[in-house]
């Protein structure tokens, strides 16, 4: 629950907080976000027992959804057209960065053990971070007014609220409770629930009243596809590196820093990838997302065939290469694909939109942590036969969970051709 509670929260709020910063302003909303999330922070890092932890989580959590959907919302607000061609693919490094340096940045404060705090460094970091971010924020960035004739949709989202929950909760719990029939039966009650929004926003649109997700963006076809892109693309990355790590630190004994070492490539390449793609601009954004989602399919595969072949020792150059290009995948397909799909959103709806589209990017990887969790253990456990060594154990378990990756990404490739060719500028 310590990670769960978080990923649950962040999700579910994501939605009302996007429409808030429509209707407050995007800097005054980052700022509070900054702020929350830098006292959970706090809270987390003086945790005295695990039940504070958990508590002190959800109040991150709530941070985090606060902030997040203003940093894309306020692109549009900031930036001409022409100018987001950098302005995106930097958001698209810092996002790949993040999400594949963490681990790296964790295990090394782990390991250095500052003042024999052991793990609570990680969350007590956030402290200085967040006082910069709120400084930095309240100096460089432009008050962007909010929209104060925009209300609050507090029916459509308690329904939005409850039809996330029905499908995060189980995808979060199920593994562990072994996939008792009440999983199935919340994930299957999300789909009249989300049945029940869309004709709810449909009654407010025609009624003249708030929407939580304006009508306007569920028949905005580039949206909706593009959404459901990244809800594919974003299943495929938080469950192959829960994988790695697993195959990495239990299977050969690396410590978390070693590990973190091991993937730096990747990191790399997005870096690489996102310098490229802000030249390009807005350039050939479906090729970039086609070619992204390629090279993540092929490195999926390369990496397979290293795993199953590698023996007594981690090579590192041997996981360098592939590792590297996928890290130019994604860092190729994020940037053009969060431009496509918010290219053509209106200003007033440009946080709703980035709310909605990081919501469901959470989803999505709720979901694939789901799914390649549910086969990597179900092989792991398959395979623990009397004389079998750890590395060769985990990397069959490796080999299986990864042909889901391989399908999201490839799949990617294939949808992207469904999205209409951008206006051009």
């Amino acid at each position: 629950w310590v990670v769960a509670v978080y990923i649950l929260v962040f999700a579910l709020g994501l939605l009302p907080a996007g429409r808030l910063g429509d209707i407050l302003g995007r800097r005054r909303m980052f700022v509070w976000g900054v702020g929350v999330f830098t006292f959970g922070s706090a809270l987390c890092g003086l945790a005295p027992s695990m039940e504070y932890l958990v508590a002190a989580r959800v109040v991150q959590g709530i941070g985090g959804a606060m902030m997040t959907p203003q940093t894309l919302g306020i692109v549009p607000a900031l930036f001409a057209p022409k100018e987001r061609g950098m302005a995106y693919p930097l958001f698209g490094l810092s996002a790949g960065l993040a999400s594949v340096t963490g681990p790296l940045l964790g295990g090394m404060l782990i390991g250095a053990d500052i003042y024999g705090l052991g793990w609570r460094p990680i969350f007590l970091v956030n402290i200085p971070v967040g006082v910069i971010a709120i400084f930095a924020a309240l100096k460089y960035l432009p008050e962007v007014p909010g929209t104060k004739a925009l209300k609050i949709d507090l029916v459509g989202n308690a329904i939005a609220v409850l039809a996330l929950l029905l499908v995060i909760f189980p995808l979060i719990e199920g593994r562990q409770a072994g996939w008792p029939v009440w999983c199935f039966a919340m994930i299957a009650a999300a789909a009249p629930m989300a049945v029940l929004f869309v004709r709810w926003q449909y009654r407010q649109a025609g009624r003249g009243g708030p929407q939580l997700l304006p009508v306007s963006l569920m028949e905005n076809v580039n949206f909706m596809v593009g959404t459901g892109m990244v809800m594919v693309l974003f299943s495929g990355v938080p469950g192959f590196f829960l994988m790695l790590a697993l195959y990495l630190q239990n299977g050969y004994g690396l410590t978390p820093l070693q590990s973190g070492l091991t993937t730096l490539p990747f990191s790399v390449g997005v870096l690489i990838a996102s310098g490229v793609s802000g030249r390009l601009g807005l350039h050939f954004p479906r090729r970039r997302i086609a070619m992204g989602g390629l090279l993540l399919a092929g490195a999926m595969v390369w990496l397979r065939t290293v795993v199953l072949i590698t023996e007594d020792e981690i090579l590192w150059m041997q996981f360098a290469v592939p590792l590297l290009l996928g890290g130019l995948g994604l860092g190729t397909a994020i940037a053009p694909m969060f431009q496509t799909v918010l290219s053509n959103i209106e200003g007033r709806d440009t946080g709703s939109a980035s709310g909605a589209l990081q919501s469901f990017q959470q989803v999505g990887g709720a979901f694939g942590v789901a799914i390649v969790g549910e086969i990597f253990f179900l092989q792991l456990r398959g395979l623990q036969l009397p004389g079998a060594r750890a590395h060769e154990v985990y990397a069959h378990a490796f080999s299986s969970g990864v042909l889901y990756n391989l399908a999201a990404f490839g799949l990617v490739s294939v949808l992207v051709w469904r999205l209409p060719r951008p206006r051009p500028i």
